[in-house]
This record gives structure tokens, C-alpha cells and sequence, in this order.
């Protein structure tokens, strides 16, 4: 099989949108509405919105399946309160897991948490269960920086994120570390927040010991790890420096890194330093890189081309198209091993 295992609903109906902009314009007057049950998409609607986009795309580039989680950008938690995030956190998961109900064979979910700047991440915890519970999602996007930019919670090192953890670890489920529109112009959302988000993470893991509380805990790093893998040589230096263990010991049991990174330079690098375990297939489509490169004629996010080329030899590639995803998903390969697969 091939599993992407970075999707994202971008192709939601306009009228998600349209209930979030009430949502929006409402937060100092909540009781003008919207309500939930405003809200009214039709699952016909839902399948032509899939069909038409990722569906359509996974066919024509040879992916199996996908985990499917709410449009990153769109989680925005720095908008409102607690309570906004919440009701916008469960009208998106729902809806991730109707279409997984409607494409069971090629989407099933990953939670979006109803993170707030500020407030405890104990309060995600009624969401997280609902959605392992209720509707089978198999992992959840963890954000480091509700604040949309500017950072003010701690590092994920830090024991306030520990509620979130002893439930990753409960349900066996990984985190990918994933943070939202960017309301700091300094950061361009998708550019530079991103990329500069997921270099952060693995940075605040190397420097504490993380992983000697949570031995099993698992986070994927997206967007092929940011500079991670570029910088080895200066984190293994800085570890070494800090009197920390070995990367491969201190940290490649617990963290790994997916292949949306958009050239065939980019993968190679990748996949020549980063060990072949440690990575899984992903492409984001439809994302936030959706043309065709005039260099090669092909779209920058059609990933599996880049896999395809590498130098790598038919188990490494199979690791990263399936192996390693039903691996870091305990809950995705139990799913699978139940239909057969």
C-alpha cells in the first residue's frame, strides 16, 4: 500500500468558511450566532468536494490511503477563546470523519485538538477521546504555538503538555506537530512558520529528556523536518556538546519525519541522512505547494514520484510507503490487519 500520512480537508465545502467567518465576526456577540446546526452539508456535497480533488489525485499518482485530518491553516487557534475552539474543533473533526465514512477504504482521520493561547491542554482532552472513541481517527495534529506565531507556551518539554502526552501514550496514538496560520508578519504562514515550527520542535525535544518520561510517546514531524535534516551535523554537534546521548538513541525511537519536501534534491538528502525507518510517506496535496514545476512538468507535491527515484532499495521503500506508517499509527495498522490488509 501507499500511505500519505499528511492529508488535510482544504477542499471542504465554502460552507465551512462561510460558518467560520459568523463564527469570526460573532466572538464579542456569540449570541448572534452561528449556531452548529447552522451549519448544513450534505454528503453528497462532502463526495464531490473528495472525488473531484484528493481522490481524483490519489488515483492518478498511485496512493492507497490517507490520514485525513482538518485544513492545518484553518485551526487558527489563536482566534477567540476556548469555547470558539472547541465548537470549531469538533464541527471540523466531524466532518473529517464523515469522510472517512463515505471513502473508508482510502481516508480515515487524525484529530484537530480545541487548543487556546494560555489554556491548559487538559481541556483538548474530551475531544481527543471523542475522536479515538467515536470515529477511529488513529493520531491528532498537536500545534506548539496557539498563539499563531509569536510563541507564548511553553516548550513541548515542558510538563504542561504532559496531560496530552499520558493520552497519546493511553490510546497509542502518535502527534504530528503542526502549527496554523501565522498572525505575525515576520512569519509567512506556510513558508516560514511551518518549516521554522517543525525545526523548533525537534530542537526543544533534543535539548531535554522528553523521551525518558514518555519512552513510547511519537511525534512526526512534518514538512520533511524542517531544517532538520539539512543541519544534522550541527544537531548532532549540539548534543554531543550538551552531553545528550546519540541522536539515533535520544531521539529517532520517538520522532519522525514525513516526505512533504517538493524537489528530488530534497528527498535524496532526506532519505540519505535521516534513517529510512524514521520516515513516511506523505505529499499534503492539496496543499500548500498545488502547481506543476516548469523543471520537471510535474506537480511539486506529487511526492511518490521523488520516493520513486531515490536511491533507495525495494524495502526502503516499502518502509516508507506502508511500513513505517502502520508502525508510528498502531491504531491505522489494527484497522488495516481488520480488513485483511
Amino acid at each position: 500500500m501507499v500511505i500519505d500520512c499528511h492529508g488535510h480537508y482544504t477542499t471542504a465545502p465554502k460552507a465551512l468558511e462561510d460558518w467560520r467567518n459568523a463564527q469570526v465576526a460573532n466572538l464579542n456577540t456569540p449570541e448572534l450566532g452561528p449556531r452548529v446546526s447552522d451549519l448544513n452539508i450534505s454528503d453528497d456535497e462532502l463526495r464531490e468536494s473528495i472525488e473531484t480533488n484528493q481522490l481524483r489525485l490519489m488515483r492518478e499518482r498511485g496512493s492507497d490511503l490517507t490520514i485525513f485530518s482538518p485544513r492545518a491553516s484553518f485551526m487558527a487557534h489563536h482566534i477567540g477563546d476556548r469555547e470558539t475552539s472547541a465548537t470549531w474543533a469538533a464541527i471540523c473533526n466531524e466532518l473529517c470523519y464523515r469522510v472517512s465514512q463515505l471513502f473508508p477504504d482510502h481516508f480515515i482521520g487524525a484529530a484537530m485538538l480545541p487548543q487556546s493561547p494560555g489554556v491548559d491542554p487538559r481541556t483538548c482532552i474530551p475531544e481527543l477521546e471523542r475522536c479515538v472513541k467515536e470515529y477511529g481517527m488513529v493520531g491528532i495534529n498537536l500545534n506548539p504555538d496557539p498563539s499563531g506565531g509569536h510563541w507564548t507556551s511553553p516548550p513541548l518539554s515542558d510538563r504542561h503538555w504532559y496531560p496530552i502526552y499520558e493520552k497519546m501514550v493511553e490510546y497509542d496514538i502518535p502527534a504530528m506537530i503542526h502549527v496554523s496560520t501565522s498572525c505575525n508578519p515576520c512569519f509567512h504562514t506556510t513558508g516560514a512558520h511551518y518549516l521554522n515550527a517543525d525545526t523548533t520542535a525537534f530542537m526543544q525535544c533534543l535539548t531535554s529528556d522528553l523521551f525518558k518520561d514518555f519512552p513510547t510517546l511519537k511525534f512526526l514531524i512534518p514538512h520533511g523536518g524542517g531544517a532538520v535534516p539539512y543541519h544534522w551535523g550541527r544537531f548532532r554537534g549540539l548534543a554531543q556538546e550538551m552531553k545528550k546521548p546519540l541522536l539515533q538513541d535520544h531521539l529517532l525511537n520517538n520522532i519522525f519525519f514525513d516526505t512533504c519536501v517538493y524537489h528530488q534534491p530534497g528527498i535524496d538528502l532526506l532519505t540519505k541522512v535521516i534513517p529510512t525507518k524514521n520516515v513516511l510517506f506523505a505529499s499534503e496535496m492539496i496543499g500548500a505547494v498545488r502547481g506543476i514545476d516548469p523543471e520537471t512538468g510535474h506537480y511539486y507535491d506529487d511526492t511518490k514520484r521523488y520516493i520513486q527515484a531515490a536511491a533507495l532499495s525495494d524495502e526502503d521503500r516499502f518502509q516508507i510507503f506502508e511500513g513505517n506508517a502502520r508502525s508510528v499509527f498502531a491504531r491505522l495498522d489494527a484497522a488495516l490487519k481488520q480488513k485483511g490488509l
